[in-house]
């Protein structure tokens, strides 16, 4: 088993274990129905689930190439936790984009000492849309950076990697929610019903 097989066998495995992946139906924030719910948030709350995730992110880093970009930016907020910890095991500097801009103070988008010229690296927990990913990037392109790529832990495959690249966004992962529930399945981790539930979905098939 290589390397990277058996980094996204234990990172399936660990999210599944700490329910980060979950089956059913659910209604996502943009309206639509989904057959699976997909919460990083709480991967950061468990130390074997986090190291997973990090040593994830440390080797698509190594696949793309760490000389290439000055700076790590977290998209808040599921990001963050990822971006902080990744930019000081890199020694990179790390900067952050909210959501919307502060009502007081210098009412800013991008947090931290960004320099113009810089080349950023774009960190997320999981691309679905790509919007929120799109907006930091904006962000950081009007602060002078250089936004051209972007890396999540997880793609949900619902058009995100495409709508980046029509902004020229490189978009890489670690694992697709495909390869991901395919891996339970193998392993019997997750039902048949299930596991084809979200092959259906990621067809454009709506459950």
């Amino acid at each position: 088993m290589s390397e990277t097989v058996s980094g996204r066998l234990a990172l399936a495995e660990a999210l599944f274990r700490i329910g980060a992946l979950r089956f059913g139906k659910f209604t996502l924030a943009s309206g639509r129905s989904s057959s699976y719910y997909l919460d990083l948030r709480v991967v950061p709350s468990d130390p074997e689930a986090y190291r997973l995730a990090i040593s994830a992110y440390l080797a698509e880093v190594k696949e793309m190439g760490e000389k290439d970009f000055d700076v790590v930016a977290g998209v808040a907020t599921a990001g963050v936790t990822i971006s902080s910890l990744l930019a000081y095991l890199l020694g990179k500097p790390m900067v952050y984009v909210r959501r919307e801009e502060k009502g007081h103070g210098l009412a800013k988008l991008v947090e931290g000492a960004v320099r113009p010229g810089w080349r950023a690296l774009v960190v997320d927990d999981l691309v679905t849309t790509g919007g929120s990913i799109l907006s930091a990037v904006e962000a950081l392109r009007r602060a002078g950076c250089v936004a051209d790529d972007a890396l999540v832990l997880v793609d949900r495959l619902e058009g995100g990697k495409a709508n980046l690249a029509r902004s020229g966004v490189k978009l890489a992962s670690f694992i697709d929610v495909k390869e991901l529930v395919e891996t339970l399945y193998e392993k019997k981790k997750v039902t048949k019903q299930d596991y084809q539930a979200v092959v259906k979905q990621m067809e454009g098939g709506r459950s």
